[in-house]
């Protein structure tokens, strides 16, 4: 099955404190969103890439691929300000007759390894569903709403989730329908969805790696500049 990458990148990044967002700084010498985009490229699982934007940054991201020469990607769509709504537009960017797998990948973890990758895709041979992840390494307490701890779930059965998350297209599909149909909608990832509203489909937890992390505050630059320099 035609496996797709799906780069999220429409994202402002706000915590980061900085004047562009994320996925356009600089580190190792090229844009973050510029390696993100070639762990894909060079990923012999991965057949095309479609990379989500912010509606005015489309222009900008496809001259960007153009001068790097990408081959697989494909598509460069207008994403939303929220998270899920740009992996609406990726969805709906592909027929429903399209016989696919969607791997999504936030464009703010540049460091994604190709073993990850392989990871994510080969996990969808068997399931409909998979996520990257790792062992939680911290006590987790759930609270209250006034800040008492409520419970503290046994850590061995808890995961750090991570991208990328890879789906066959007709499942993320049928659980976004579902999910957009309800009026208390909401979720901070693909993974939650399809376990919300496809709670039939069993999702694949495989390997992620603790150097797959997620720019958000100034000092994941620094890790990133010396993970991506070696």
């Amino acid at each position: 099955m035609k496996n797709i990458a799906v780069i999220l990148a429409a994202g402002k990044g706000t915590r980061l404190g900085e004047s562009l967002p994320k996925q356009y700084l600089e580190v190792a010498g090229k844009t973050v969103l510029e390696h993100s985009i070639e762990a894909f490229e060079r990923h012999p699982a991965i057949e095309e890439i479609c990379v989500v934007v912010a509606p005015d940054c489309c222009e900008k991201v496809a001259a960007l691929c153009h001068a790097n020469g990408y081959r697989k990607t494909r598509k460069i769509i207008a994403g939303g300000s929220e998270r899920y709504e740009s992996s609406v537009a990726a969805i709906r960017a592909y027929s429903a007759d399209d016989e696919c797998n969607l791997i999504f990948h936030d464009a703010a973890r540049p460091c994604v390894s190709a073993e990850v990758i392989s990871n994510v895709v080969g996990a969808l041979a068997e399931f409909s569903a998979a996520t990257a992840a790792i062992a939680t390494t911290d006590t987790i307490l759930e609270a209250t709403d006034n800040g008492v701890v409520a419970s503290i779930p046994p850590r061995a059965r808890l995961r750090n989730v991570q991208t990328p998350q890879g789906f066959r297209l007709n499942a993320i599909r049928r659980a976004y329908e579902a999910g957009l149909a309800d009026p208390a909608f909401v979720t901070t990832d693909d993974c939650g969805v399809v376990a919300r509203y496809c709670p039939d489909l069993p999702i694949r937890i495989v390997d992620g790696d603790r150097n797959n992390i997620k720019l958000t505050y100034s000092e994941d630059l620094r890790t990133i500049q010396r993970l991506l320099s070696h």
